[in-house]
């Protein structure tokens, strides 16, 4: 992440969320993992493996932004319905390192509050590791248990060239024809069932490391991406990185995005925004809802936010790695009641540290207690 990330890993220290990985034996396992980026400072960081039996790629942690929080931006009205009404119910995946720590601490003090506010809530599933030969088979094993069991999953490909800007959460596919490649393996997982893509966090909000050539050139396989996901399962839900409100403004966030596809109805269904950060929802309802109507682009494009540590939003000294007085924010769902606002997610899986409360993107019980209680 950068100077002005927005919220996957940080330079230094990297805070997780549940990532899926290849462990070499095939396995579709998904586990929480590492990123961060500071929400001053530029942090860049890459999702960590997670403790567990199966190594798991980094989650995005906070990234700082040089742009103060966008202005408060009045309710747009309610977009244009769907064509097939969504689900509202979110798959929680069974595989994690909090559900490890629960189910291998019976008798500890704090389970019980961890589990109730946090491990049974559903997260997203990271894939953050370049592993083409089994890319299909672990993303379809979250898709299809995710129509087995009757809810959406949520799935985070993060495999983009140059990820995070050589930073904490550095890595991804060699080059941007092995990157379209991936893609088009992770496409023939997402099956025929809903499911929310969240493509590629950090990737258009912190561009500025690269070269206008080859940001161009990201941001046209960014758009190649959104088209392939949604021609492989026109239910895929895919939205585009929109950072947070203390990054770009509005306008110059829309204006990256619009050059990356996500005014168009052929690749995105909108934007997220706050991934791994603290910044309070209502601050980025009026962000995504001012950038969208900067946007321009499709009827119907909404947005979704990760409120997984906001709910007292972001320290006032702009300390991003494990800050303390963190709360949990709203939780998990596909029904916000709010116009142009999709979904709230938990796309950071909280208890996950960022590198200071514990080794980053692994899972730390006193850390995920008091974000709990």
């Amino acid at each position: 992440m950068a100077a002005v990330a927005s919220a996957v890993v940080a330079v230094g220290t990297v805070t997780g969320m549940i990532s899926a990985l290849d462990d070499g034996g095939g396995a579709d396992e998904a586990r929480p993992d590492v990123t961060s980026s500071p929400f001053l400072e530029p942090l860049p960081a890459v999702p960590s493996p997670s403790a567990s039996k199966t190594s798991a790629p980094p989650s995005p942690s906070p990234s700082p932004s040089r742009t103060g929080p966008g202005p408060k931006a009045a309710r747009t009205g309610t977009p244009k319905p769907r064509t097939q009404p969504a689900s509202t119910r979110l798959y929680r995946h069974g595989d994690s390192q909090v559900l490890d720590w629960v189910r291998a601490n019976p008798g500890d003090a704090r389970r019980p509050l961890i589990e109730s506010r946090i491990a049974d809530h559903p997260a997203a599933v990271w894939f953050a590791d370049y592993s083409p030969a089994t890319i299909t088979s672990r993303v379809r094993a979250i898709t299809s248990a995710g129509a087995a069991a009757g809810g959406v999953p949520v799935v985070v490909p993060y495999v983009v060239p140059d990820r995070d800007c050589g930073g904490a959460s550095q890595g991804g596919a060699p080059d941007l024809g092995a990157y379209d490649a991936w893609i088009d393996r992770f496409a023939a997982g997402l099956g025929s069932g809903e499911v929310v893509v969240i493509l590629e966090p950090d990737a258009i909000a912190q561009s500025d490391c690269l070269s206008e050539g080859r940001r161009t050139a990201r941001f046209t396989s960014l758009a190649r991406a959104g088209r392939v996901l949604k021609a492989a399962n026109p239910r895929a839900r895919v939205y585009y990185d929109a950072g947070h409100s203390d990054w770009n403004s509005p306008q110059k966030q829309a204006a990256l995005l619009r050059r990356a596809g996500a005014a168009s109805a052929a690749s995105s269904d909108g934007i997220f925004s706050n991934v791994s950060n603290f910044n309070r929802t209502a601050d980025e309802i009026a962000y995504v809802r001012r950038t969208l109507d900067a946007l321009g682009g499709a009827a119907g494009l909404g947005a979704v936010i990760d409120t997984s540590r906001n709910g007292n939003g972001a320290p006032a000294d702009g300390e991003w790695c494990d800050p303390a007085g963190r709360k949990l924010g709203q939780a998990p769902t596909l029904s916000t009641g709010q116009a142009r606002v999709d979904a709230y997610l938990w796309v950071k899986l909280p208890g996950e540290s960022d590198g200071c409360k514990g080794s980053p993107g692994t899972f730390t019980p006193d850390y995920a207690y008091d974000l709990a209680r």
